[in-house]
């Protein structure tokens, strides 16, 4: 793979950026609650790093610095892509759980963001996506511990959470796995196409809308 030639933030650098986001964001703002499990998991990207867990460090570090950024870009005040804009929009709606904001913010950064993380690294080290495969994964793998993070911090207990609470249905009805693996495919198409720029643009804006539609049904005020 080629070398980096300008290195990008190291991950302990976004860490530090949601750290400064969490201290500043109100605790029960909707993007809070997605920036607080995702602090979780970079912090422990973070870790992997350092002690080694990445065959290729420059690679693994690369697509997860890409990735972060495009999520910091919008909780820090860009312009957000349509992915993002329903959690922004109902970021304190007082019907929509904290869960249901963790999920919309969870099918933003996977189901758009990766995809041109992906995209985003491969340019930058100026490598293929198959060249990327063995970090996805591995970046991938902690990433699904969201989804564990989740269940233990935000869903209510057995005693509270009925089998009809349409709470159970919405956690059900979204994959992690799922968005990781359309992502990869996303990333594979968006490449493929980098020589035709206009058909590529289309292609990353009705990704972008399409996810943006998942994530406002995501976002749907539940009785409490």
């Amino acid at each position: 793979m080629a070398q980096l030639e300008h290195f990008t933030t190291p991950v302990d650098g976004v860490v530090a950026r949601m750290r400064a986001l969490d201290v500043t964001l109100p605790r029960q703002d909707g993007v809070a609650v997605f920036n607080r499990v995702y602090l979780a998991v970079t912090e422990a990207i973070d870790e992997c790093v350092d002690s080694g867990g990445f065959p290729d460090a420059r690679a693994a570090i690369t697509l997860d610095v890409r990735f972060a950024e495009r999520y910091l870009g919008v909780a820090e005040g860009g312009r957000p892509p349509a992915c993002w804009r329903p959690l922004l929009l109902f970021r304190r709606h007082p019907g929509v759980r904290p869960l249901q904001f963790a999920l919309s913010g969870i099918n933003a950064h996977i189901g758009h963001d990766l995809a041109l993380a992906v995209v985003d690294a491969c340019r930058t080290l100026g490598c293929e996506p198959a060249e990327l495969e063995d970090e996805f994964e591995r970046v991938g793998a902690l990433l699904v511990s969201l989804e564990e993070r989740i269940r233990e911090e935000l869903m209510p207990g057995p005693d509270l959470l009925q089998l009809t609470d349409p709470l159970t249905h919405l956690f059900g009805s979204w994959s992690l796995e799922r968005a990781r693996d359309a992502a990869w495919s996303a990333a594979r198409a968006l490449w493929a196409l980098r020589g035709l720029p206009d058909l590529a643009e289309e292609f990353a804006e009705r990704l972008d809308a399409a996810v943006g539609c998942a994530g406002r049904m995501l976002l749907t005020p539940l009785p409490n």
